[in-house]
């Protein structure tokens, strides 16, 4: 009737930091959030993040504090600063109020941005040396008005 194996044995070891985490729609929540996995918020967030993987922001996701992640795609609203690494994705209806800084930025027209952009090539302004590198600076009021 039982032969020893565990649950994890049979269904498999999920390996640490490749998992993701959801805060679902109709879900708030207040505090910070670390995290070593992928991280996707529906609901609302008061607090800050910080992960060291790709930050998902839904549609419906709204979130009053900082963002520090590898990667960010940004669907709802923000108020508060963006730092990754990488690349942040202002997607289409998006609304963020707060300053960026990230290697790569993408926004679609329909995005929302207020606020000032640095971008650098690791995303925090310096090298490993702890020298900064050369930085474009870029203030932003992205608006379209609807048809």
């Amino acid at each position: 009737m039982f032969n020893g194996k565990s649950k994890s044995d049979v269904l498999g070891e999920v390996p640490a930091g490749t998992s993701t985490s959801l805060i679902g729609a109709g879900t708030s929540m207040k505090g910070d959030i670390t995290s070593n996995g992928d991280l996707r918020i529906d609901g609302t967030l008061v607090g800050n993040i910080h992960c060291t993987a790709k930050v998902v922001i839904g549609a419906n996701g709204v979130v009053q504090g900082d963002i520090n992640g590898q990667l960010a795609d940004i669907m709802g609203k923000v108020t508060g600063t963006i730092k990754v690494k990488d690349l942040l994705q202002l997607k289409g209806g998006s609304i963020l109020n707060g300053n960026i800084q990230a290697a790569k930025l993408q926004i679609e027209p329909a995005a929302n941005f207020n606020g000032e952009c640095h971008m650098s090539a690791s995303g925090n302004g310096a090298t490993a040396a702890g020298k900064p590198v050369q930085e474009a600076r870029r203030e932003f009021k992205h608006e379209i008005a609807p048809a």
